[in-house]
């Protein structure tokens, strides 16, 4: 059976107010992590909705960017485009021109998926570097301290979709997942990584996103054709910034925070 949680709502009105709710969001756990722990490991998604908050984040004349400790912050990567770093198509490309080309971070502190590498190679250097980075030993996996999702329109999370491999991936940490619906190959953290962090959130806007939100949380338990049902933090709550118009057909006892069937 999978593992009960609870679900923390947040519903903004408005693409604006999303973008700000995710910039707050992000901007409170990486300081909460860096006054417990000195330091704060993030990994990041790509999409249009991430993009906004991050250039909130980059802006001198928004709060974000004065309170956050850019020194003591790392950035990981979710998932990750079978393609170069300079690729319009690259969440680091994305992540890039919105937020770190603005804010004062060093190299030393941004470890990037290789996506223009062979898929299986690509995986096994990027393990290999969360490995070395978190100094892992045998089958420990790596514990972020916050961890960034989006929701697809067809169910999936990360680069984790329906129907694919990365479905099972249980004793790796990253992996290539080619995804026959879109004829290509992505790299994506494997979800029992992604549930051991300390802090998981979706963001999520757009109406678009309505229908598959309320079918990840109200239907039967099903990750072959909903993967984001995968996505049950160890810690036991799972936080969803959504805004309004794609909350718009969840139910009132779904909004209380009742844990995903």
């Amino acid at each position: 059976m999978p593992r009960k949680i609870k679900i923390d709502f947040q519903i903004p009105d408005g693409n604006e107010a999303l973008a700000h709710a995710g910039a707050r969001y992000f901007t409170d756990k990486i300081r909460a992590a860096v006054a417990a722990r000195g330091r704060a490991c993030i990994a990041l998604s790509g999409g249009s909705t991430p993009r906004a908050a991050f250039a909130l984040m980059a802006d001198e004349n928004q709060p974000y960017r004065a309170a956050l400790p850019w020194e003591r912050i790392e950035f990981f990567w979710v998932d990750e485009r079978s393609v170069p770093p300079d690729h319009p198509d690259s969440n680091y490309r994305m992540t890039c021109e919105s937020l770190l080309n603005h804010v004062p971070v060093a190299p030393s502190q941004i470890f990037r998926m290789e996506g223009e590498l062979e898929p299986e190679v690509a995986a096994s250097r990027y393990e290999s570097l969360l490995r070395n980075q978190f100094r892992l030993e045998g089958a420990e996996s790596p514990l972020f301290d916050l961890v960034a999702l989006g929701m697809g329109a067809d169910g999936h999370t990360a680069s984790i979709f329906p129907n694919t491999e990365a479905i099972h991936a249980i004793g790796r940490i990253c992996v290539a997942n080619f995804v026959p619906q879109k004829d290509t190959w992505r790299l994506t953290l494997t979800w029992p990584v992604i549930n051991q962090a300390r802090e998981v959130f979706f963001l999520i806007g757009g109406a678009d996103k309505a229908a598959v939100l309320r079918r990840v949380l109200g239907e039967e338990y099903d990750p072959e054709l909903l993967p984001s049902q995968l996505i049950r933090p160890q810690s036991g709550t799972l936080t969803i910034i959504v805004e309004k118009t794609a909350a718009s057909l969840l139910t009132p006892a779904e909004l209380a925070g009742t844990n995903i069937k």
